[in-house]
């Protein structure tokens, strides 16, 4: 049975909810209110824990645990009383490890140095991808997503390394997530792309060509930054697209730069998977 809300709707609307009430001008209501939801917090979490415990005296109950957290809806829960099963810093590890391939190509990895005392995650980058200009954005969005979904108990993230950025070198610095409105919105990718091959799709009205290359999978404006066409059509040999209207060759491994040495260069676009979906992030969605 599908889900009407996602775990990050209903803890929106929660804490919208909590901020409306607040402003109500009887403190005796409010109070009340407050009250009432802590109370029903704990009910619930009192039960979730009870479950927990049932579930892991069973036989192979550790591993049941596990898979129950895996969920990302049940394990948002399970953080939210105190009752996951893996420890936040193992955590993190397996979100990063989830995303290397797809920030290989732009960052050259990340490296995981542990969560501080006021439960900031400590990441250092090893490498930059010289000459893309959306590197940075693009590593910063998929670090924060991949991480965010794993462990949404984390007070922030904090992301060292060079950044390819002339005429000096500058550190990127990824701030506690704190929604806005012009921060780029997630949408989920379901065109099926076998490997070796590029679909085009339009995803809220932006045009993606999306690529699978070694079995890993990347997207892309939908325009040739040789001659300006779409990619439709387009053949991937190895980790090179080439395009189908000019032929000019893109390391898309690479995030998108030329193989023939020119200063032409797709455009990334920030390509998360979790939980067996894939999301992107666009800017201006429909420009």
């Amino acid at each position: 049975m599908p889900r009407a809300r996602t775990t990050r709707q209903a803890s929106d609307d929660a804490e919208r909810l909590l901020t409306e009430l607040a402003e109500v001008a009887d403190p005796v209501a409010r109070d009340k209110a407050e009250q009432l939801a802590r109370t029903l917090v704990e009910l619930y979490g009192a039960g979730l824990e009870e479950i927990v415990s049932f579930v892991a005296a069973q036989p192979d109950g550790e591993k049941l645990v596990r898979e129950l957290a895996a969920d990302s809806f049940v394990g948002s829960l399970l953080v939210l009383h105190g009752l996951h099963p893996v420890p936040v810093a193992d955590r993190v590890q397996a979100a990063l490890d989830s995303v290397r391939p797809y920030l290989g190509s732009h960052a050259g990895g990340v490296e995981f140095l542990g969560i501080d005392e006021s439960g900031i995650a400590r990441l250092a980058l090893q490498g930059s991808c010289d000459g893309c200009p959306s590197s940075t954005v693009t590593v910063k969005l998929a670090i924060e997503r991949a991480i965010e979904e794993a462990a949404p108990e984390l007070a922030g993230i904090d992301v060292a390394g060079v950044v390819a950025e002339p005429p000096q070198q500058r550190l990127l610095q990824i701030q506690p997530y704190q929604p806005h409105p012009a921060e780029p919105e997630w949408f989920p990718l379901t065109v099926p792309v076998l490997n070796g091959t590029v679909s085009t799709v339009d995803v809220a009205g932006t045009a993606l060509a999306v690529c699978r290359a070694g079995g890993e999978l990347y997207a892309y404006r939908d325009v040739c930054a040789a001659c300006g066409k779409s990619l439709a059509g387009s053949a991937i040999t190895g980790t090179e697209l080439a395009c189908a209207q000019c032929g000019a060759r893109f390391d898309v491994h690479l995030a998108g730069r030329s193989a023939e040495g020119s200063a032409a260069h797709l455009n990334p676009v920030p390509l998360v998977g979790h939980d067996g979906q894939v999301t992107v992030a666009l800017a201006g969605a429909g420009s």
